[in-house]
């Protein structure tokens, strides 16, 4: 399941990652309805959720500041708003890399996705590691 911070509404991305993805693609309002949900409460949301994926563009209350937890993966793209349509684009090349390709593999990640490389730190060990894009 990928599941899509509130930062991303309107731009159609379910309908754009959805053709190519084989599991639910949501919003995170969807799991929780009718409610604000503060970014510090996300990491609760997600250990709720079957092994979610989240994707946000708010990189400066994530990236090196959330825990990895081998119950979800988060995924935030360091993007210009102009960017922002092509998160479907360099999230599917972001699978296509081994160390992205499956759910499992993906679990336990904080990733930060910019359009010239991926880094990424783990459950295992919160040293970044990088891969510049093939």
């Amino acid at each position: 399941m990928i599941v899509l911070d509130e930062q991303l509404l309107g731009y159609d991305l379910p309908e754009k990652i959805g053709p190519w993805y084989r599991g639910p693609v949501k919003m995170i309002l969807e799991l929780r309805p009718d409610t604000l949900i503060p970014d510090d409460e996300i990491p609760r949301l997600l250990r709720a959720a079957p092994r979610p994926t989240f994707v946000t563009i708010n990189v400066k209350d994530f990236w090196r500041r959330a825990a990895p937890d081998r119950q979800f993966a988060i995924i935030c793209f360091s993007l210009l708003d102009r960017q922002i349509g092509e998160i479907p684009r360099l999230l599917r090349r972001l699978f296509a890399l081994k160390p992205f390709q499956t759910r499992r593999s993906r679990l336990g990640k904080i990733v930060r996705v910019t359009p010239q490389m991926v880094q990424f730190y783990t459950a295992e060990s919160w040293a970044v590691e990088t891969i510049e894009w093939p």
